[in-house]
């Protein structure tokens, strides 16, 4: 994940300089828009949460206490902006801790799995992969997407994705494994075939 910037004075955004902030927002306009898009799915939306996050922490930098790193808690912030929008357009879905779909997570067996580790990295890694990657990635329920956003696209820990959800590192592992085998799962449609490809060429 991202390292808290060293150069950006907690102190100096308490007394309210804005030169500070702005280097703030130069630092973490990019990961948390990123982060927004990738939930919200939408430009317009992703822009409204990525300003409203940066609106919250200057009028609440000054109760920040700094238990967690300047980042987590921009990426809490960022994070219940577009959980707020996301609660708006689902309200039956549910973001707290253990439910009885992430108990049942033993019993989840996956249609079709596929072995890709054999494939060129230039294959792995081409634009269209990526592509499949990221429609796959915004098909996850909104409960494993912002999961698997933020600790396997923005590489925040298991501890600090808990804390930035206000869920149980339980409850974190439990819906980045379902969310990781639903992925590999559709993946597996994508790269089936390529292998199948080379089997027989």
């Amino acid at each position: 994940m991202i390292e808290s910037k060293s150069e950006i004075s907690l102190e100096a955004l308490r007394r309210g300089d804005r030169r500070e902030f702005a280097r703030l927002v130069d630092a973490y306009s990019g990961p948390l828009y990123r982060l927004a898009l990738k939930m919200l799915g939408n430009a317009s939306d992703a822009e409204d949460a990525l300003q409203n996050t940066f609106l919250k922490a200057f009028q609440h930098v000054d109760k920040f206490e700094g238990r967690s790193s300047l980042s987590t808690w921009l990426y809490r912030i960022a994070s219940n902006e577009a959980l707020m929008m996301l609660r708006k357009r689902h309200p039956e879905t549910s973001f707290s801790d253990m439910t009885p779909e992430d108990e049942d997570i033993r019993n989840y067996d996956p249609v079709q799995l596929t072995d890709w580790c054999c494939l060129p990295e230039e294959e792995l890694l081409s634009a269209e992969a990526r592509t499949t990657l990221d429609r796959a990635v915004e098909h996850l329920p909104e409960t494993l997407r912002i999961v698997f956003v933020l600790r396997d696209i923005e590489d925040l820990s298991i501890q600090e994705t808990s804390q930035v959800l206000s869920l149980s590192e339980t409850a974190v592992k439990t819906r980045l494994l379902r969310a990781r085998l639903r992925l590999r799962e559709e993946l597996s449609s994508y790269y089936g075939p390529q292998l199948d490809k080379r089997r027989y060429f």
